[in-house]
């Protein structure tokens, strides 16, 4: 090697150019790297001033709440029931582009004391319902890359939104969504339910309390197999979740396992994310089911490729207050269903799955008698107040519905919601942050501070029911 060359190599190294291969890899596009993720980099490097302070915002209080849904496929219907058992709701319309999906959700609503306008049959019918000035919540469950388009024009006619995880798909949009909502001073909450989760509430009121003492460390995860689901042709509509497996190659869904530790690390309110590095299997599985279903059936040759992401997902994350967290995500490998959930400090630790266990010393976990001791002392009050009617209502066990009930009692009683717009943005950039990572041999890339510094005095996120709670539940 030429002294030119070595030299070269130094500077490069000292300036912070990774060199992989034979290539650059600094953030450009490459053959290996697709468009799409040039730009990454210089999203999340964004400066930003802060329009106005959506952590800890109270929006005026509102008697009744008036809701439109657009997306009634996999997880609209269910929002939809839930909603109509929740008191001061009153469902306004309902939208999707198959006329049978809003007519099967209106019977099931005859009866009561709903009666939703119909908003069918048009790509842009959604926007007729926006454009209402007779609603003030617009509920998102439509594929993930129509989340941001339809949470940002919702917010710029002056609804409230409340949109399915991921909020985003690109660090732009996550951009898009906070300055819109600072702008016009409207709640965006993603509706990440796994942060309702009965074990998952009891440990962050737990952290809130000292019982796990500083923070160290938590890991969660989204594995679940949906290999099958995915290639169903009657699961998500015109294929889309199999599509979102194609070309992009990271953790697609970071949200279920992150929201619930972020929440209790107090990231955005105290702490913030630093940096990530992502790295991601090879794919043993998606190609091989394209090809083998499309030999017996024409309908998924379209569908056969070799650019599947990966099997395993993990990307490792660094806070500002030195904290660290591992997230993971594999949704075609045959494991059991595992979100890991794992909280560990300097007095205590928590563990969900394979079962729910907590310690507090390294000689082991807690005995069953010791831990319900602990859950009788720490179950929040949410979960007091709505716990075992929403186990009745449902929506996976019953977070579903607490996660809806306690965002309707935030908007009825003026409260600040568990989950701002920069929760939302921060929680969803994970996966194109990952993306970029994973594309460059798994270098560091900085996070993107959503509030702009605020987090450094946002307040936690504050689950006591204070001058809340006070919203009904309908048989």
């Amino acid at each position: 090697m030429s002294n030119n060359r070595r030299e070269f190599l130094k500077l490069a190294g000292l300036a912070g150019i990774s060199l992989a291969g034979t290539g650059l890899m600094s953030g450009c596009a490459t053959a290996e790297q697709p468009a799409a993720l040039a730009d990454i980099r210089k999203q999340a490097g964004r400066s930003h001033t802060q329009r106005f302070n959506m952590s800890g915002y109270s929006a005026p209080k509102l008697e009744t709440v008036r809701v439109g849904f657009v997306g009634l496929g996999m997880r609209g219907p269910g929002a939809v029931n839930r909603m109509s058992h929740i008191e001061g709701v009153d469902i306004k319309a309902l939208c999707d582009l198959r006329p049978e999906k809003v007519q099967a959700m209106q019977k099931k609503l005859s009866g009561t004391s709903h009666k939703p306008t119909s908003y069918t049959g048009k790509e842009d019918a959604w926007k007729e319902m926006c454009d209402r000035d007779d609603i003030d919540l617009i509920y998102i469950a439509t594929p993930w890359y129509l989340h941001t388009p339809m949470a940002v024009y919702a917010m710029e006619q002056g609804k409230h939104v409340a949109v399915e995880v991921p909020a985003a798909k690109t660090v732009e949009e996550c951009w898009q969504l906070v300055e819109t909502s600072e702008r016009t001073r409207k709640h965006c909450m993603m509706l990440e339910n796994c942060c309702y989760d009965f074990f998952e509430l009891l440990t962050l009121n737990m952290a809130r309390q000292g019982y796990f003492g500083d923070i160290i460390h938590g890991e969660g995860a989204y594995i679940h197999n949906l290999v099958d689901l995915n290639f169903a042709k009657d699961g998500y509509y015109d294929m889309w979740r199999l599509k979102e497996n194609l070309h992009r190659n990271g953790n697609l869904y970071p949200t279920h396992g992150l929201g619930p530790i972020c929440q209790v690390m107090n990231i955005n309110r105290g702490d913030q994310m630093d940096y990530l590095v992502s790295v991601s299997s090879n794919d043993f599985t998606m190609a091989d089911t394209s090809r083998q279903r499309a030999g017996s059936d024409p309908f998924y040759k379209e569908y056969v490729s070799d650019n599947y992401r990966g099997n395993m997902n993990t990307t490792t994350i660094r806070t500002k207050n030195g904290r660290t967290i591992m997230i993971q995500h594999d949704v075609s490998s045959t494991r059991p269903y595992s979100r890991i959930h794992l909280v560990s400090g300097t007095k205590g630790v928590a563990r969900k799955y394979p079962e729910e266990r907590i310690a507090n010393s390294h000689e082991g976990w807690l005995s069953d008698a010791e831990f319900k001791a602990l859950e009788e002392k720490y179950t929040p009050a949410i979960t007091k107040r709505v716990g075992e009617m929403a186990k009745k209502i449902g929506g996976h066990g019953g977070m579903d519905f607490m996660m809806d009930w306690r965002l309707i009692d935030c908007l009825r009683n003026g409260l600040p919601l568990d989950q701002d717009v920069y929760d939302a943005a921060l929680w969803s950039a994970v996966s194109p942050l990952g993306e970029w990572s994973v594309a460059n041999r798994s270098q560091s890339i900085d996070v993107p501070d959503f509030t702009a510094g605020a987090w450094a005095t946002n307040k936690p996120v504050d689950i006591s029911l204070q001058r809340g709670g006070t919203t009904n539940v309908k048989a």
